[in-house]
């Protein structure tokens, strides 16, 4: 959960720009993102499969990272 507390002389805008920084780090945009339709376990698999081939691929071709 993202809290956020004004500081002293904080303009709205430099609040709404914190809370907008704050809510990218603590990934609830991506979660949201992700939860928006529905996505069959089959999908999900075949994602985290193909993440993981993609990453292996990265490290075969690139070993020092």
């Amino acid at each position: 959960m993202v809290k956020l507390t004004l500081r002293e002389n904080e303009s709205v805008q430099d609040a709404v720009r914190r809370f907008r920084k704050l809510v990218e780090r603590s990934g609830i945009k991506k979660e949201m993102r992700r939860r928006e339709f529905y996505e069959k376990p089959s999908e999900i698999n075949r994602r985290i499969r193909l993440r993981a081939e993609r990453r292996s691929r990265r490290l075969r071709n690139n070993p020092q990272g």
